[in-house]
């Protein structure tokens, strides 16, 4: 669901860069003031394993795939500031390193999948701490299915809002076909997010900072490093839309300032920056699934000490911290 730099143009941009700024440095606030926080090894781990899980795309239905959000299991288990701050670091990593979602639209994508994708998951995820549900394996993880589901859902609904006022695919348009893709593909991240909810928020892992942060962590590993190169090469549900209403061009992995001839002579954004890693390949490196592999190993590197870091910082105030 990671709007592409051609698909956002004017206003929209700065002003969604804006409330996006607010978002963050609200959620930033509310860390620093949070009672639990969780371990600085925690907040990295589980980043870095939603980071590795994002490259999983499944199929879907009519050559179309989908991949987990995370931004509802990113609540569970950090809790509610630390999961939207998560999620807006992952989506800055894959813009600025991957191409993935370009640098004009970051704001755009952090309000979708970080801000607005987090209001199910901090509703259920309450629900789901209640004394009367706990006890309740399958509404537990109902609640999570439908934080999650939704999650997807309202996500999507906003993207094709801010695609329709960038005018690039009209809203009457684009907005059913988003949904109709995306709860589909909802369904999916509410399956994953339930599992892993079942996984890693246990009493058995959460009441362990070793196994907190490195079953995680290995996992993270694990997927982005064997499983990535397996995940489905079908568009995902937005790339699927704007294939349907021909609004699907390719662009050069850069953005920010005009600078490169060669792009410009071949009628492509030209920029300052070009990410080093993108559509998550190491340049150099021939055999496909290997050099997906060892990019997706390095977003987990560079997603752990970015996240680590913050969370030392986070973490500086003496505070209980949350398992």
């Amino acid at each position: 669901m990671h709007i592409p730099q051609y698909m956002l143009n004017g206003a929209i941009c700065p002003v969604t860069a804006g409330v996006a700024a607010a978002g963050i440095t609200t959620a930033s606030v509310l860390a620093l003031r949070a009672k639990e926080k969780p371990t600085a090894l925690k907040f990295a781990a589980v980043t870095s394993l939603i980071f590795a899980a994002q490259m999983m795309n499944f199929p879907i239905m009519d050559g179309t795939s989908g991949h987990l959000i995370g931004t509802t299991l990113a609540i569970l288990l950090l809790g509610a500031p630390f999961g939207v701050i998560s999620m807006s670091i992952i989506l800055a990593i894959q813009s600025l390193i991957f191409s993935d979602g370009g640098l004009n639209v970051l704001g755009a994508n952090i309000i979708n999948m970080a801000l607005i994708g987090a209001i199910p998951g901090i509703i259920l995820t309450r629900l789901y701490k209640n004394e009367k549900i706990s006890g309740n394996p399958v509404m537990k993880y109902g609640l999570l299915f439908a934080g999650a589901w939704l999650s997807t859902v309202l996500a999507s609904g906003a993207c094709a809002l801010e695609i329709g006022i960038g005018g690039e695919i009209a809203l009457a348009q684009g907005l059913p076909a988003m949904l109709s893709v995306h709860i589909l593909i909802g369904i999916g991240e509410g399956l994953l997010t339930a599992l892993l909810g079942l996984a890693f928020a246990n009493s058995k892992v959460a009441s362990s900072q070793k196994m907190s942060a490195g079953i995680p962590l290995v996992s993270a590993a694990v997927v982005a490093l064997v499983l990535s190169p397996l995940a489905s090469g079908f568009p995902d549900g937005l790339e699927w839309v704007a294939s349907k209403f021909n609004a699907l061009h390719e662009t050069a992995p850069a953005f920010v300032a005009p600078l490169s001839g060669i792009h410009a002579a071949a009628g492509l954004p030209t920029s300052v920056w070009v990410a080093p890693l993108a559509d998550y390949s190491v340049a150099g490196i021939a055999n496909p699934a290997l050099s997906t592999g060892i990019a997706g190993l390095i977003g987990v590197a560079l997603t752990f000490g970015v996240m680590y870091l913050l969370g030392l910082l986070f973490n500086r105030k003496t505070a209980p911290q949350k398992l």
